[in-house]
């Protein structure tokens, strides 16, 4: 387990620094790179936007925000040479014309800012000294690059992804600017901060896609405040279900497997929230693991789910 947590740490870690800097090949459509996009709230980084086949000005497109987006799009690109396929799959489901066109905006991760710009900002923020002193020392211990106490950032990340790059995307492409037809994505940390953008802002976001969704935040299940205060922050903070799609998933296998008791409890709370088929799926995947692979095998079903006409 040991030996684990350390290959998947280092994963999380250079996940940014390793990934190449040649444009990722598609299977169809194309990608157009937005270099070292420029913040006043986060480091600059790259973003890799895919348009589909037969991307037009006459046509308009919903839009998909997606984190990690160096592992997107050309597993040869990546650190570990696995990749989503977002192309291949979106692609396919354009083509069947049974979903709404849409485009993908692939926001790379910051490197080593990565914990702080995805970890939920208030969940943290409101854990006593002790515990917050307890997710620091955890983190510590598992190789997260800390060079003082941990903060979170997240809140600036949603405000680039809101304020700068969001309206970037609406005057730049053909898109559909209303909640409706705006989502976000991610697996892991990124299933975190996709969660905490729908919460955050419901009036940008309509949908959201967590796949594998860190709700440890740290490595360890023991003594570990944090599931219960992202527990309470949805509990508080849930969008209006009858405006809003929201996706949650697992394996349990690898880093997975510290998921499925949390997600249990998060799944109650949808119900209680008045979250039905309509507008939440939940879904376990009895022996997947925490991979690209693993995602890209059931990235159809969330994409399905939120751009069905």
């Amino acid at each position: 387990m040991r030996n684990l947590l350390f290959l998947t740490i280092v994963m999380f870690l250079f996940m940014h620094v390793n990934a190449q800097n040649e444009i990722p090949n598609v299977v169809s459509g194309k990608i157009e790179r937005v270099e070292n996009f420029k913040s006043e709230f986060i480091t600059a980084r790259n973003v890799d936007i895919w348009l589909p086949e037969g991307y037009c000005l006459e046509n308009k497109y919903s839009v998909l925000y997606m984190h990690d987006g160096q592992m997107l799009y050309d597993a040869e690109k990546s650190w570990n040479k696995q990749a989503w396929d977002v192309d291949d799959v979106a692609s396919k489901l354009i083509k069947s014309g049974k979903f709404k066109d849409f485009i993908v905006v692939g926001i790379w991760n910051g490197g080593e800012n990565r914990h702080p710009d995805y970890f939920p900002q208030k969940p943290f923020e409101s854990l006593s000294q002790v515990e917050k002193d307890t997710i620091n020392a955890q983190l510590k211990l598992s190789h997260v690059p800390l060079k003082k106490a941990f903060c979170p950032q997240s809140d600036n990340y949603l405000k680039f992804l809101v304020k700068e790059l969001k309206p970037y995307i609406d005057k730049k492409y053909s898109v559909r600017t209303n909640k409706e037809n705006t989502f976000v994505a991610g697996s892991s940390m990124g299933g975190l901060i996709s969660m905490y953008a729908i919460c955050e802002y419901p009036h940008i976001f309509g949908g959201a896609a967590c796949l594998s969704t860190h709700w440890v935040g740290t490595f360890t299940l023991e003594n570990n405040p944090i599931p219960n205060a992202f527990v309470k922050y949805l509990s508080e903070n849930l969008p209006n279900p009858k405006t809003h799609k929201i996706y949650f998933d697992c394996g349990d296998q690898t880093l997975d497997a510290l998921y499925p008791e949390i997600q249990k409890k998060v799944d109650s709370l949808m119900i209680s929230k008045g979250y039905d088929k309509a507008n939440w799926i939940t879904k376990y995947f009895p022996g997947e693991n925490h991979s690209e692979k693993s995602w890209s095998k059931r990235l159809n079903i969330p994409l399905e789910f939120l751009f069905e006409k």
